[in-house]
């Protein structure tokens, strides 16, 4: 009994890590009641590397990175501050569920950058699902943007209404999963010479800076917040981005890396079940058809790749 346990831990770890990934839309969804996108995403990070700091700084290791990989490091904190600012500013402007399914690509985008960036090989299996996340994509922005009329398709991309705004938020959300790319391109890379904790640590770091900046550059409010929306803040930073980021690295540890990959396309189901649940923000069967066929692409291209 103790051993059956014991196996079926990991298994229970993965389902943690996806339980806690999924509340980041709703955390984020109630702090933009009070607080801007932008410094949801510099709290999120910093208060992630704050709390990995007495553990994740070795001094050791970082002294032994080169230059150039240090300009990596700096590209990769760069892309993961883009990443979560494009993201969570597309929760202001389209759906829970359309947000969380399209910046789930991040996958195929590191696929198709791989081989330009990392000289890697691109498999078949890619471009099949790079189409079939396309169709999905525009199953949504159609479902989303436009109503059939007779025999006539009209398209509202511009003007007044709560449509006219969801092809911002579903751009935004893509791009956030370009950058997403970047940083676990990045990633791969520095990661053969740095460990996870120090690596996660110095990228949430600059990340964080990069964030801080711009909020003041653009002068928003980083203080005060209510202590609801700091609370909000806190359990951002905890729950999805501390310990469902490290429940699937662990998982990793024991685990074949296809599965825990396919485990990260739970992500997206359990968002939309707790976006159902407390922003009652159902998907609607558009976004649940269009969706289905981005996971399928995205399932496609990493059994391709399954070291990713």
């Amino acid at each position: 009994m103790t051993r059956r346990f014991s196996s079926a831990i990991p298994y229970l770890v993965l389902l943690l890590g996806i339980l806690a990934i999924s509340t980041a839309s709703i955390f984020i969804r109630f702090a933009q009641r009070e607080v801007p996108s932008l410094v949801i995403a510099a709290y999120r990070l910093g208060i992630a590397t704050l709390v990995l700091l007495p553990v994740g700084w070795r001094q050791q290791e970082l002294a032994l990175l080169s230059g150039r990989d240090r300009m990596w490091l700096m590209a990769g904190g760069f892309s993961l501050a883009c990443h979560f600012a494009a993201w969570i500013t597309s929760l202001e402007y389209t759906s829970v569920a359309s947000s969380v399914i399209l910046v789930t690509t991040t996958p195929l985008w590191v696929a198709l950058l791989s081989p330009l960036i990392l000289r890697e090989r691109t498999h078949r299996e890619v471009w099949l699902g790079l189409v079939l996340a396309m169709v999905g994509g525009i199953w949504i922005g159609l479902h989303q943007s436009c109503k059939v009329e007779g025999v006539r398709l009209i398209c509202e991309w511009a003007g007044s209404g709560e449509k006219s705004t969801t092809w911002l938020g579903n751009l935004l959300a893509l791009s956030g999963a370009l950058f997403a790319s970047g940083y676990m391109i990045v990633g791969r890379r520095v990661r053969q010479k740095l460990s996870l904790l120090p690596y996660i640590t110095v990228v949430y770091g600059m990340a964080a800076i990069v964030l801080l900046g711009v909020a003041l550059a653009t002068h928003q409010s980083l203080w005060p917040y209510s202590p609801r929306a700091l609370l909000y803040l806190g359990a951002l930073a905890v729950i999805p981005q501390i310990l469902g980021h490290s429940a699937f690295n662990w998982a990793l540890r024991f685990l074949p890396a296809s599965f825990v990959t396919l485990g990260l396309l739970g992500e997206p189901v359990g968002t939309m079940i707790l976006a159902t649940l407390f922003l009652m923000e159902p998907p609607s069967w558009g976004e649940i058809m269009g969706g289905g066929v981005i996971l399928l692409g995205i399932y496609l291209a990493s059994r391709a790749n399954p070291s990713d």
